[in-house]
């Protein structure tokens, strides 16, 4: 599992940490059933709080990604790949109403945005 935190970052901690176990799980890099670190390890590892971790993990189960078992530790939750896609699309389609409301106070276009998608897209690095 890899994770990068980007201290300054206006995204608490807890939501850089459950976005990128979610995107991980979304692309199937983390399949059902995986045994997930536990949060002390993981709080250890990242140089943070084990509330954060304790946080992220609670969030992604509010979320359907994760369940616990006391005592045995916390898994990435069974899922049919058509819920994977349902999660996926709405994951983007909250990012884009928040995309583009930034984009919009900015005084962009639709044609300027779907420009810019198009340059950034296409980046190699991408």
């Amino acid at each position: 599992m890899d994770i990068v935190l980007q201290p300054a970052s206006d995204v608490p901690l807890y939501q850089q940490i459950a976005a990128q176990v979610a995107a991980q799980i979304l692309r199937g890099d983390l399949p059902p059933e995986t045994m997930l670190p536990p949060i002390r390890t993981l709080a250890r590892e990242l140089g943070i709080s084990v509330i954060t971790v304790k946080n992220a993990w609670e969030e992604l189960q509010r979320q359907g990604f994760l369940y616990g078992h006391a005592g045995r530790g916390t898994f990435v939750a069974p899922h049919h790949p058509w819920e994977m896609a349902d999660k996926r699309r709405d994951i983007a389609e909250d990012q884009m109403r928040h995309d583009l409301a930034f984009y919009r106070n900015l005084g962009l276009t639709e044609a300027d945005v779907i420009a810019l998608v198009r340059q950034e897209w296409n980046q190699p690095d991408n």
